[in-house]
């Protein structure tokens, strides 16, 4: 029996907490969520978990197998930091790894002395039809020239202290919601970025908005360009007030040989009730010679699709986590370097978008 223990137990733990409990021979130990409801909904889905009132007293708990962070964003780094001190187990950490620019040293710092394993959870790469995507992408393209990403999608949602709706806490929208994307660039691209250029802005959600006196800044759409070392280049599409597509997230490379596609729906519980059933994920492959495009279906176990909203992805790379715990998987998937660098991509987004700069990197 593995012995989880969670820290944060907000949307995302709870959706944490659903796919681990798919897991066999997995148990969640201990629980330290500050906002009593939702630490009083996060026992529903744990029975067997004890609720502890600071990160302290959960990191005192001697059978524990590995640690959860679902926090904000803000929180990542100081409780990482703590758990250093104190517990060092395998870790799996929520994105983003840290906020600020300030931020940087501390995080190599940790990178280099934390003596366990540690997975950014960059949940994106695990949805069935990224990863089908990922796996057929160089041989249907012959190597990617070109990838573009779109995500169409609903607005941010409401979080415990609304601490989503502000650059300063989240690390701003490229961070927060994008980091994601600009993992799946270098994986997709196996290469490092040169250059990024951003345009981007706040221009329907949230503007009327007020939380203590203070307007939310966070971005809602925006276009990102990013050169790559070998040559290849692409480009995030991003807008946040387009809860109407059919498909919530779309990426295409194209290369000599062809172009790939896939084509993911949003959350199942956002789909209009009175429409037919959801959109299903699709993977469309068009080669160029010769001309014989095909589109095929990804389907998602509906127990794992119905376990959050990230199309089965959680429960894929749990599933991943867990076997890297017990010591079946050498490494993670996403290293403290991708996750390092998929936030740096997304801060350089930030200055481009805000000085209207193209940022280059050494």
């Amino acid at each position: 029996m593995i012995n989880y223990g969670m820290i944060g137990c907000g949307m995302m733990g709870h959706e944490h907490l659903q796919n681990i409990a798919l897991l066999e021979g997995t148990n969640i130990s201990v629980i330290f969520e500050p906002d009593s409801g939702m630490a009083r909904s996060a026992v529903v889905l744990a029975p067997n978990a004890m609720l502890v009132r600071s990160l302290d007293e959960l990191l005192e708990f001697s059978n524990l197998d590995c640690l959860v962070i679902c926090s904000p964003n803000y929180c990542h780094l100081e409780q990482m930091q703590r758990i250093a001190q104190k517990n060092p187990l395998p870790l799996l950490v929520e994105k983003p790894l840290f906020t600020s620019s300030d931020d940087q040293i501390a995080i190599l710092e940790f990178s280099k002395t934390y003596p366990a394993l540690v997975w950014v959870a960059m949940e994106y790469r695990y949805m069935p039809p990224i990863a089908a995507f990922v796996d057929k992408v160089d041989s249907v393209t012959g190597g990617v020239k070109m990838l573009t990403i779109r995500e169409h999608r609903f607005p941010f949602l409401k979080k415990i202290g609304n601490w989503n709706r502000f650059n300063n806490k989240t690390g701003g929208t490229f961070v927060e919601k994008c980091c994601h994307f600009f993992d799946l660039m270098r994986l997709i691209i196996k290469s490092e970025p040169v250059r990024i250029m951003a345009s981007a802005g706040q221009d329907v959600n949230h503007l009327e908005e007020r939380y203590e006196g203070q307007v939310p800044d966070i971005l809602d759409n925006g276009y990102v360009l990013v050169d790559f070392e070998n040559g290849a280049r692409a480009m995030l599409e991003l807008c946040m007030f387009a809860e109407g597509s059919q498909y919530q997230e779309e990426i295409s490379a194209v290369g000599t040989r062809g172009k790939l596609e896939a084509k993911v729906p949003g959350p199942g519980r956002f789909w209009p009730k009175e429409l037919c059933a959801p959109p299903v994920p699709l993977l469309l492959e068009s080669p160029r010679f010769p001309k014989r495009p095909v589109t095929s279906e990804v389907a998602v176990d509906p127990t794992i699709l119905n376990a959050g909203d990230h199309n089965g992805a959680t429960f894929y790379q749990h599933k991943l986590f867990l076997d890297m715990v017990k010591g079946q998987k050498s490494a993670p998937d996403v290293s403290l370097g991708d996750g390092y660098k998929a936030v740096i991509m997304g801060m350089a987004a930030q200055e481009s978008a805000a000085t209207g700069r193209t940022v280059e990197f050494d």
